[in-house]
């Protein structure tokens, strides 16, 4: 098994902290966006039990799909860097517009 060095590692954490982040602002969002009519449209009753239900549904499916798609992003990405099993060297700084090199 290959060793991860110690900055793919902090990444691989910094993935899993901004996928179940925003995977809550999602869920939480989309909990609000099914609830809310509920709320509005309640006499004074309150909010029965079927649109709750419905929307925490609907947020814990929203939460899962956002931190799914978020690490598999992370993860394909990895994969299709690699060219014939070689990581591709990168410029160390890319191309600049509107300027020119200094042997032209």
């Amino acid at each position: 098994m290959e060793q991860r060095s110690q900055a793919d590692r902090d990444a691989v954490t910094v993935e899993i902290g901004f996928a179940v982040l925003t995977g809550v602002l999602f869920a939480g969002a989309a909990f609000a966006a099914v609830c809310a009519p509920a709320l509005l449209l309640a006499s004074g009753g309150g909010v029965g039990r079927g649109p709750v239900m419905t929307a925490t549904v609907v947020a814990v499916l929203v939460f899962l799909g956002r931190v799914v798609d978020v690490l598999w992003r992370f993860g394909r990405r990895d994969v299709e860097r690699e060219v014939d099993g070689r990581v591709p060297v990168l410029p160390d700084q890319p191309s600049q517009p509107g300027r020119t090199s200094p042997d032209s």
